[in-house]
């Protein structure tokens, strides 16, 4: 049986359940369950195949790929990981998962074609963009290499690193972005160690370039040109398509790199088309209309007399954050099988239309392959609860006006005149406070002034869930008595999209899911920045404001779990009060568990403030002088001085982030 600590814990049942998730009181105070938990944060829906809830309310994670695999509990990979010395935050990367990904989508696209007779083939590129990281990198080339699975890149550093790690000729290198003679050198000699590697020209001045580079190096190059679709897709990367997207070329562009091929005998270099209609594009109408438009486009191309051969449909290819499987920004609502089963579809009949061979069809998935890969795991330091004290059966008759007009609205606080008592609670609190300020209300006065009013609110956030119609105002009051924990990351290093662009990830503890989560929280972080938390959570029909969470307990560190952070995070995250790059935890699942494959210790005191130009000699130096005047001095002993010196030598050399001592 669950037993609640105190009074409050039973008030904040309605609070926690979401929108989806409703029981009454009697079944929230008996005996909570795992299926609870499931439905609360939702996890069969976003986690797939991959993330699960055990009996003993820990989340599993498993990526069978058509393998017998272990499920693993996440709290024994953390124990393993403090084991090694390891601190909190962490984030752990399932090789398993990345295997499972590349996988998926080119066993769905090869089937597509399969069972619709589709003539030509798939090969798939990662974009280097989504994630840099030399593991990531390697990992994708490796599983990739089965289905010829390329790289694409943007710049020539990326450029650079790929060909580091390719070795497979049939595999695509597919190079967008704009590009100096160094770039397009590097691509050439590529294509001259046996690689398909495409130039996409993205402005008309590129191509005169490239066509001379080719020249000196004699060889011969792989071109694709980049268009500008009218088609646009919804959600949060909407400007990369449609007419004025600032990247590719309008159709007179297009129809002039033909006529410059053509008039130098080189119209058989042409040979790819691309678009890009954005990224994490939620809706399957939106990638059908795209895809139509630019086989058109392919087709005309081919009776221009060019070579062709590829068409590359760009990412797009979403992951369903929130798991409602809806058109809303942070899901989609198409499976990986329908996304390639349309794409093959409008390919093959705009071509069978215009009797053209059918293209090789490249998409440039990203997000879709590496987002599951990896899960962030952070600890919660301290907690600040949202505490109302009772207010008194009476207030003294000279009390304020406002405070006994805040009194009155509570007294008569009912379902009925819910939105008023809100309202008058708000009027009230506020001449409180403006009574203070003109020095009508002395400090205890304002004290219980405001205790009244939250406690108003509290109450309101109780009795709403009685309501058949909802004012909008009260839709997510709950967030105002929100608890607040306080965890052990940054943000803006490890989550940043959640902090720019109001990302959603799934984000649950990773443990206890078998007791009831009686409170309810918004995330702040440790950077000391007011944009450093996390108010906002996946819900099936909305967005939440709060998190439910568990008490937090003395003897036991509670630990959270944002997952599917895999995408951009790790690029993106940037070094906002010097903290640096986490641990970081590479997983192999096997039959009989996991195993640990590699560990990359997170930035050092040290390491941060190179990256800011500091440096750490020169530092130590001008510490060691600043301590030796003050021992001159008699500001402290030698032995103080020694500790001192080892306090600021331990500390540059220790983990950014809170270390446990």
């Amino acid at each position: 049986m669950v037993c609640f600590e105190s009074a409050d814990d039973t008030n904040n049942y309605s609070i926690l359940l979401r929108k989806d998730f409703v029981m009454n009181k009697n079944e929230v105070l008996g005996r909570w369950t795992i299926e609870k938990s499931e439905n609360l944060y939702n996890i069969k829906n976003w986690g797939g195949e991959y993330f699960s809830i055990s009996d003993k309310g820990e989340v599993m994670v498993t990526a069978s790929n058509g393998k017998p695999l272990a499920d693993v509990s996440l709290m024994d990979i953390i124990s393993e990981v403090k084991d090694r010395g390891l601190d909190m935050p962490v984030l752990l990367r399932f090789e398993n998962i990345l295997d499972s990904r590349i996988s998926t989508l080119n066993k769905s696209f090869l089937k597509a074609m399969k069972d619709l007779e589709y003539t030509g083939t798939y090969r798939g590129v990662y974009p280097v963009k989504v994630n840099q990281q030399q593991q990531v990198l390697e990992e994708t080339t490796k599983f990739g290499k089965r289905y010829h699975h390329g790289l694409e890149v943007g710049s020539k550093a990326e450029l650079i690193a790929a060909l580091s790690q390719m070795d497979d000729r049939e595999s695509l290198l597919i190079c967008n972005g704009y590009k100096d003679e160094e770039f397009i050198n590097l691509g050439l000699n590529a294509v001259k160690l046996g690689f398909k590697c495409f130039f996409v020209i993205e402005m008309p001045g590129e191509l005169s370039t490239i066509l001379e580079c080719a020249r000196e190096l004699n060889v011969k190059p792989n071109i694709g040109v980049r268009i500008k679709l009218a088609s646009r897709a919804g959600g949060h990367w909407t400007e990369s398509g449609g007419d004025r997207s600032i990247f590719g070329l309008n159709m007179s562009q297009v129809i002039g790199i033909v006529d410059a091929l053509r008039e130098q005998n080189m119209l058989d270099c042409l040979k790819l088309l691309h678009y890009h209609l954005g990224s994490q594009v939620p809706n399957i109408r939106d990638i059908r209309s795209a895809v139509g438009e630019a086989s058109r486009v392919y087709a005309e191309l081919v009776k221009e007399g060019a070579a062709m051969g590829y068409l590359d449909l760009g990412g797009g290819l979403a992951v369903d954050y929130d798991g409602s499987k809806t058109n809303f920004a942070s899901s989609r609502n198409y499976s990986i099988d329908e996304y390639c089963t349309d794409i093959v579809e409008a390919v093959m009949n705009a071509m069978d239309n215009s009797e053209i061979e059918h293209p090789v069809i490249v998409t440039e998935s990203g997000r879709a392959i590496v987002a599951y890969y990896s899960v962030l795991l952070f600890n919660v330091l301290h907690v600040s609860n949202f505490e109302v004290n009772n207010i008194p059966e009476s207030i003294p008759d000279d009390s304020p006006e406002s405070t006994a007009s805040l009194f009155w609205a509570s007294t008569n606080l009912t379902v009925k005149n819910i939105q008023e008592s809100y309202n008058d609670a708000l009027y009230y609190r506020d001449q409180a406070r403006q009574v203070f300020n003109q020095g009508h209300m002395t400090l205890r006065e304002r004290a219980l002034a405001e205790n009244i009013f939250w406690n108003i609110i509290s109450r309101i956030t109780r009795l709403k869930k009685n309501m058949k119609f909802l004012p909008p105002e009260l839709e997510n009051i709950e967030s105002a008595i929100a608890d607040i924990y306080y965890c052990n990351l940054s943000i803006f290093q490890s989550l940043p999209d959640s902090w720019a662009i109001d990302q959603l990830f799934p984000i649950m503890p990773v443990h206890r899911l078998n007791e009831i989560p009686s409170r309810n929280a918004v995330l702040a972080d440790i950077t000391c920045d007011c944009d450093g938390k996390i108010d906002s959570f996946i819900d099936l029909h909305d967005v939440s404001r709060t998190l439910p969470l568990h008490k937090i307990k003395n003897d036991e560190e509670y630990i959270i779990g944002a997952f599917l952070v895999g995408a951009y995070q790790e690029t993106l995250g940037d070094l906002h009060n010097l903290f640096g790059d986490t641990n970081v935890v590479s997983i192999r699942i096997n039959e009989e568990g996991f195993e640990i494959v590699r560990e990359i210790h997170g930035d050092s005191v040290e390491d941060v403030l190179s990256y800011v130009e500091y440096d750490p000699g020169k530092m130590r130096i001008a510490f060691n002088r600043l301590v030796s005047e003050s021992e001159k001095n008699k500001l402290i002993t030698e032995d103080e001085k020694f500790e001192i010196v080892a306090a600021y030598e331990n500390g540059l050399a220790g983990y950014t982030y809170y270390e446990h001592q």
